[in-house]
């Protein structure tokens, strides 16, 4: 009781002391000062100007719905920013924090901007550009703006130099002059929260912009451009905050806002020594609206300073009372820990099995791969190169140096979409791990952890003196590893992901010869419960491709499932997917099966030392994944289930069925139904890699 009195007596002695000498610097708790739009809502004491969309539901979108993935901030009064009789322009200056965090499966949003405007309520017609204004070429009637703009959407169109820079704008979406801050260190799209200073001098013509992750402004700006604002102002101007997702999304978050005008003469005061605005919103107004507005904000804020003290001497008890009942169970807590070892090591496991991979620096990987040497290359793709390295925390890595040709801002950029789907949720004993990754300077680095073997496809077609022969054994647990991969993708992770290039050179095999399947480049995450989806653009490699896939486009888990039918036949038979002269794996066992000698298409390299029936039944279960018909192809999770024997074998058509499929053309194409499978030579589109 004496404890919970003194604590009382500090409290109200802390409510006092800060009582006399409170300030307005407060975050967005007003709600009646700030004027909301479009997708824009408040968020703990915050304003998050755009909501986390789908991907999908972005894209497809009419585009003639221009406020979805669009939100803007404006505070609630228009602000004076130009005396009419003198013409005299205010000078200016704001400081905010600000975060944008971008969702892991989708291209970041476009970004967001401080933005002066004389008309709020303009959106930009192409749900783009931050939500600016668009230049009406047709129209006498333009927005006048000035927009501070931190851009996180690459479009060389607008003379973008990347998708992380600074730019200032006026009247246009066309950046004046910007700035690439990931060179002075800071990353707009890491969802961290950073501050920004923005003034403008009018006497000299000025506008300066400063940028930190701190509170305390840096003491040289990022960015100087030399403006005269006075001929883009109106008299009465809003001032706020505008955030686009565009095609991608991000949630765009803005904070602890603080704007105030000063002095409509010219000032002889420098810019630095102009005391940084301590209230929420602030600007120059008539002494005669500046006191009674004073008086009405004392009595509300003497009035709620009462309803606070009441609140927060109550809360003094309560958090005495939790204190205790904390107090209570850490002891118990305690107690059941040391007599629980094994409760213990559980939950180090699981930390361990959610932490994120490391961030390492390009001199680490350059000395890891003694700067990239060529003799260290042990893969080769379209998009990458894969390196050998040794870092001296992790030992041997694989270094996977991605080509920077298209720029890390291309929305199917294979770097950024393999690393937002490694760090999703792939934690599993049959997936390559993602040990460390890079984004330095011009280089795209994803770090994983180094397989002796390197991949299924030299180990299977190596035909060199010292080329190894997998036991049947292990071609057996090489299967059920892939299919134990494709289940967790399929069904058990938070999302669903379709792998789309699941062939053997992307397994690979440790040292124990066990599968883990890799190269996330291609992938596509989907909602377990979304039933529509979009066409996209067939990828991925010749021979692995699911009929349907190739004319449709339409994604399931059905291609995955047919690309790792051709992997079994693979396997099994120890022929290429494609063969020298154009044969494909596929057609060749479906002739075995129609002949009655399936077990005569069994890898002749392993000397007939396997099991007849196990044989027999991993080619029956890879023609049932190749099936032309996608509905009749079984679950990988299913197949895992026949390939132990806990499941009946697949029943098989005679002879390889004849599928019609209509192709998707363009409209003005010819009609009619698409030529059948057996009448195609080649059933794959040219391959995303070699």
């Amino acid at each position: 009781m004496r404890s919970s009195s003194l604590l009382l007596f500090w409290v109200h002695f802390f409510l006092f002391f800060n009582f006399k000498f409170l300030s307005l610097s407060t975050p967005f708790l007003p709600t009646k000062n700030v004027t909301l739009f479009g997708d824009a809502y408040f968020r703990n004491n915050a304003i998050s100007l755009t909501q986390e969309i789908s991907c999908l539901s972005s894209s497809s979108s009419s585009s003639s719905d221009t406020h979805i993935g669009v939100g803007r901030a404006f505070y609630v009064y228009p602000i004076r920013f130009l005396d009419s009789e003198t013409n005299a322009t205010a000078s200016f200056s704001c400081h905010f924090s600000f975060s944008i965090m971008p969702s892991p499966f989708c291209p970041s949003g476009d970004g967001i901007a401080f933005l002066i405007t004389d008309n709020a309520k303009s959106f930009s017609p192409s749900r783009g550009y931050m939500g600016l204004p668009e230049t009406q070429q047709d129209s006498d009637e333009q927005d006048s703006f000035f927009a501070v703009e931190f851009d996180t959407s690459y479009d060389p169109s607008l003379g973008d130099m990347n998708g992380n820079h600074v730019g200032i704008d006026v009247n246009t979406i066309i950046s004046l002059s910007s700035v690439d801050v990931v060179s002075r260190g800071i990353d707009l799209k890491s969802g961290r929260q950073i501050t920004a200073w923005i003034e403008y001098r009018d006497d000299m013509k000025m506008i300066r912009v400063w940028l930190d992750y701190s509170q305390i402004r840096p003491p040289s700006p990022i960015l100087v451009t030399q403006i005269d604002l006075s001929n883009q102002f109106k008299e009465f101007m809003h001032v706020g905050f505008s955030a686009s997702n565009g095609q991608g999304s991000s949630i765009h978050v803005v904070d602890h806002w603080q704007f105030k005008t000063f002095g409509f003469l010219p000032s002889v005061i420098p810019m630095d020594a102009v005391e940084e605005g301590d209230c929420f919103m602030c600007f120059t107004e008539e002494p005669s609206m500046v006191s009674e507005s004073s008086l009405i904000d004392d009595h509300a804020r003497r009035k709620k300073l009462e309803e606070l003290a009441f609140g927060l001497g109550g809360l003094a008890a309560f958090v005495v009372s939790l204190v205790a009942i904390v107090a209570v169970i850490c002891f118990f807590s305690i107690k059941r820990r040391r007599n629980n070892i094994r409760s213990k090591e559980g939950l180090t496991c699981r930390v361990q099995t959610n932490r994120l991979p490391a961030k390492l620096s390009l001199a680490e990987i350059k000395a890891a791969t003694m700067g990239f040497n060529r003799n260290r290359i042990v893969g080769e793709g379209a998009s990458a190169k894969v390196y050998k390295g040794s870092l001296p925390s992790g030992g041997e890595v694989a270094v996977k140096r991605f080509e920077r040709a298209n720029g890390i801002e291309s929305v199917r950029n294979p770097f950024t979409n393999e690393f937002a789907t490694m760090v999703g949720c792939l934690r599993h004993k049959n997936l390559v791990q993602l040990q460390g990754w890079c984004c330095e300077g011009s280089e795209l680095l994803l770090v994983y952890e180094y397989l002796p073997h390197g991949s299924l496809n030299k180990v299977l077609h190596n035909h060199s003196s010292s080329m190894i022969i997998l036991s049947w054994q292990q071609r057996l647990n090489i299967v059920l590893g892939v299919a134990s991969a494709l289940t967790y993708l399929h069904e058990e992770c938070e999302r669903q992901i379709i792998h789309r290039d699941v062939k053997s050179c992307n397994i690979m095999l440790d040292a124990d010869f066990n599968a883990k399947l890799g190269d996330f480049g291609l992938a596509e995450v989907y909602e377990h419960s979304s039933n529509t989806r979009d066409a996209t653009m067939p990828a991925g490699t010749m021979g692995y491709l699911a009929p349907e896939y190739v004319y449709s486009g339409v994604l399931t888990k059905k291609i995955d499932v047919y690309s790792f039918g051709v992997v079994v036949l693979e396997v099994a038979t120890g022929r290429k997917p494609v063969d020298d002269d154009g044969a494909l794996v596929v057609d060749w066992v479906w002739n075995m099966w129609e002949k009655g000698k399936l077990i005569e298409a069994a890898d002749p390299r392993l000397m007939k030392k396997f099991n007849v029936v196990e044989m027999e039944r991993m080619l029956m279960v890879g023609l049932s994944c190749v099936h032309p018909d996608h509905e009749k192809r079984p679950p990988v999770k299913e197949v895992a289930r026949i390939l132990r024997g806990e499941a009946p074998l697949p029943l098989l058509p005679a002879c390889k069925p004849r599928i019609r499929i209509r192709p998707v053309f363009p409209e003005d194409a010819s009609s009619g139904d698409g030529p059948s499978l057996d009448d195609l030579p080649w059933m794959t589109p040219r391959s995303h890699f070699s």
